[in-house]
């Protein structure tokens, strides 16, 4: 007979091999569902000849061509780019309403601006205007049952954009990412910031200042062209469209021309707003200035960065320090800035608050905005919505936003990225990994 110890050895050994194949198998069930996901898959490298200069009058149309963006017209009417003259103009906006509402946002969460937000539309709904909120399932997750209840209670018709299904758990990933407030189908506001008081500044983030973010104004056909890409959402989560003339009637305009892409529906080879960025990058003759909060570009976008300045393109790149909200994406964004510096490429990280305005300024002629950042997330599983135009006082604009956040950027030196410390390398390179498998 066998001795106890004997059979508690036996036993132990019985339990580290169930154990070891356990995990095997764990292991292994990853590594296929990794596979089946395309980890190791082709990505679309954009190689273009003969590609116009964003001053030629043919630009446009190429870059609507390659991005899938729907071309229009109209014109920026205003700028805000502080959070409080943001939500002043929402708000001033929303009580101008006379016959209808529209808005789609990603991020709502408790607090002042949501209550003022909320006081706004339902005094509007109970007023007779039709009001539609089209909040997105995760990023309004933190607001209370009874917020909604209120706005139902005055009228305003609420829809989630992708709520938790056991029917495709997976599809859960994707969100809408989209800032867009429309106003009786005469204008439209859009930008990048949520209805949050994250934007006041957040002490626990390290944030002491406001964020630096941007909102735009916009008038002309461009507005029933949004109006109906906001319709595309509405009735997708079973709303009911209403196209009638008063709010849907794109009329024949002598404005600049618009290019609106609406990032949806990407796929691991193929993405919208992926292409509109590359191919805005390949065309510049003079500079490419960039803003992101998220920058985490993929292999091809940073050859492609480096190939712009080695043609003698000023290449700039605004995008967080240590201020922001997600600080393990900016170790991430960080483990990929040393071969960017090292071809001579500026990267400012902004102070002392976050940076949270996505825009692209391409030579002094073409410049793009809307709410995507340059990351994997925007350029393959949010739906994202920007705007691009040549219009000259728009342009101008966006130089000056530039020019004025440079100020309150810190550039990043080669040496200091050389020092980073153990740590920032091994979960920089964690997030990467996870970002690029999502």
């Amino acid at each position: 007979m066998l001795s106890g110890e004997k059979l508690n050895a036996m036993a132990l050994l019985t339990l580290l091999y169930w154990i070891g194949l356990s995990l095997l198998g764990l292991s292994l069930l990853i590594l296929f569902i990794l596979y089946i996901r395309g980890i190791f898959r082709d990505r679309i490298e954009y190689q273009i000849n003969n590609i116009p200069s964003p001053e030629e009058p043919r630009f446009p149309y190429a870059l609507a061509s390659l991005s899938n963006s729907l071309t229009s017209f109209g014109i920026v009417t205003d700028i805000w780019s502080e959070p409080d003259k943001i939500q002043k103009a929402r708000l001033e906006a929303i009580q101008s309403a006379q016959r209808s509402i529209h808005f789609e946002t990603f991020l709502i969460t408790p607090g002042r601006r949501a209550n003022d937000f909320a006081a706004a539309v339902a005094e509007r709904a109970a007023a007779g205007v039709r009001v539609q909120l089209l909040v997105d399932s995760y990023g309004a997750s933190d607001m209370p049952k009874k917020y909604w209840r209120r706005l139902r209670a005055a009228g305003v018709e609420i829809i989630t954009f992708n709520p938790f299904s056991w029917k495709s758990p997976s599809s859960y990933a994707g969100r809408t990412h989209r800032k867009l407030l429309l106003i009786d189908g005469q204008f439209v506001l859009m930008g990048g910031a949520g209805i949050s008081d994250y934007w006041d500044g957040v002490p626990s983030f390290g944030d002491t200042q406001p964020w630096f973010d941007v909102e735009f104004r916009l008038e002309g056909a461009v507005v029933a062209t949004l109006e109906g890409i906001f319709m595309q959402h509405w009735t997708a989560f079973h709303g009911l469209a209403d196209l009638r003339r008063e709010i849907f009637d794109p009329q024949p305009s002598n404005k600049p021309l618009i290019l609106v892409t609406p990032g949806h529906d990407p796929t691991y080879r193929s993405s919208s707003m992926r292409a509109l960025f590359q191919t805005s990058i390949l065309a510049a003759r003079k500079r490419v200035w960039l803003s992101s909060p998220y920058f985490i570009p993929d292999p091809g976008s940073r050859r492609l960065l480096i190939a712009t300045k080695k043609r003698g393109v000023d290449v700039r790149i605004i995008t967080d320090g240590i201020c922001t909200d997600k600080k393990f994406v900016h170790y991430a964004s960080y483990e990929l800035y040393g071969e960017l510096l090292a071809a001579g490429i500026e990267i400012l990280e902004h102070q002392p608050s976050m940076v949270h305005a996505k825009l692209l300024l391409i030579d002094d002629c073409w410049a793009r905005t809307g709410s995507a950042n340059f990351d994997p997330r925007s350029f393959f599983h949010n739906d994202e919505l920007d705007f691009s135009t040549s219009e000259p006082r728009f342009v101008q604009h966006i130089e000056q936003i530039f020019e004025q956040a440079f100020q309150r950027c810190q550039p990043v030196s080669l040496s200091e990225w050389r020092t980073r410390s153990r740590r920032q390398r091994l979960v920089g390179g964690l997030v990467r990994f996870i970002q690029w498998q999502l």
